[in-house]
């Protein structure tokens, strides 16, 4: 126990994910392969699995067990951590994914808020992460900040107060939002302890400048050699070079939003530049346009080739 509650996750973790077959089920033989290619072409060492790039809400209980399963099992002794997304609507289907990814050898659990009967109060959320997390006492707990998609108007901030009295197992942050001075208070109060990661890819810089020890997303399946390099940067203090890391990175990005960047594109522009089946994303998410796909590669495989050089 001592020894994953006191394992401090930094870095890069890719938020991974899910492939289906054509028909949409779970294709849990493409796991292994894409734990390789995390490890040997990406250099991401870490993973956050069934979230929202994993389209986590939209897989039944079962699924995600099965998924936990394998990511755990796959990445035993090649990746460092993996982290399991278990939040819900439902609160003992919450309970029911966390106690599973103990028993599944998860090296630690995250929560969302729940999105539909949205907590008015930051007391109503921690009351919520806190029965999660007493189900697996074992591991390091994390709450999931992404108020775009819960449609939260509660800061971070006010729901860390006074939480580590309520969940002693509790080990940080993925904060996917762009108020910064939210943020920012969030690192003013962390204990040493925690995590506090960054989940926005196009604003890494951003938050590294306020104190994030890492960060989580969906781009670094594919652009993990330039984030690392963004992240070596400035860790030596080459803020210059930082800079132009994270405005390549928002050379794609732009244009990419601009013509619908979201998980379903995304999860084809990761099964064309690393040539795994992740299939088509589920329903009502409709799969991307082959030919927008394509224009997207083109340009992010330019922006890698100009990093290498």
């Amino acid at each position: 126990m001592a020894s994953l509650i006191n394992r401090k996750l930094t870095g890069l973790v890719a938020a991974t994910f899910t492939p289906l077959t054509a028909q949409g089920e779970p294709n849990l033989p493409v796991i292994g392969p894409y734990v390789d290619y995390l490890v040997e072409k990406q250099g991401v060492l870490n993973v956050f699995v069934n979230g929202t790039t994993g389209e986590g809400v939209s897989l039944c209980t079962e699924e995600r067990k099965r998924l936990t399963e394998e990511w755990c099992r796959r990445g035993k002794g090649k990746l460092n951590q993996v982290i399991v997304h278990v939040g819900c609507y439902s609160l003992k289907d919450s309970q029911e994914l966390a106690r599973h990814a103990a028993e599944a050898g998860a090296d630690g659990i995250a929560v969302i808020a729940p999105s539909f009967f949205k907590s008015a109060t930051a007391d109503g959320i921690r009351r919520f992460l806190q029965e999660i997390a007493a189900e697996a006492p074992t591991l390091p707990f994390y709450y999931y900040h992404i108020p775009a998609v819960t449609g939260l108007s509660l800061r971070a901030r006010d729901v860390l107060e006074g939480i580590d009295a309520l969940i002693p197992t509790f080990r940080g942050l993925k904060f996917s939002g762009s108020d910064l001075m939210d943020f920012g208070q969030c690192v003013s109060y962390a204990k040493p302890h925690w995590s506090l990661l960054y989940g926005v890819d196009e604003q890494l810089l951003a938050a590294l400048s306020m104190g994030a020890d890492g960060a989580v997303g969906s781009t670094f399946n594919y652009l993990g050699p330039l984030v690392s390099g963004l992240l070596t940067a400035y860790g030596k203090g080459d803020v210059s070079q930082a800079r132009t890391l994270q405005l390549q990175m928002q050379e794609f990005l732009c244009p990419a939003v601009k013509q619908g960047f979201d998980v379903a594109m995304n999860k084809q522009l990761m099964s064309t530049l690393s040539g795994l089946p992740l299939g088509p994303p589920r329903l009502p998410l409709l799969p991307c346009p082959a030919q927008l796909t394509l224009s997207v590669a083109e340009r992010i495989q330019q922006v890698s080739r100009e990093h290498r050089s």
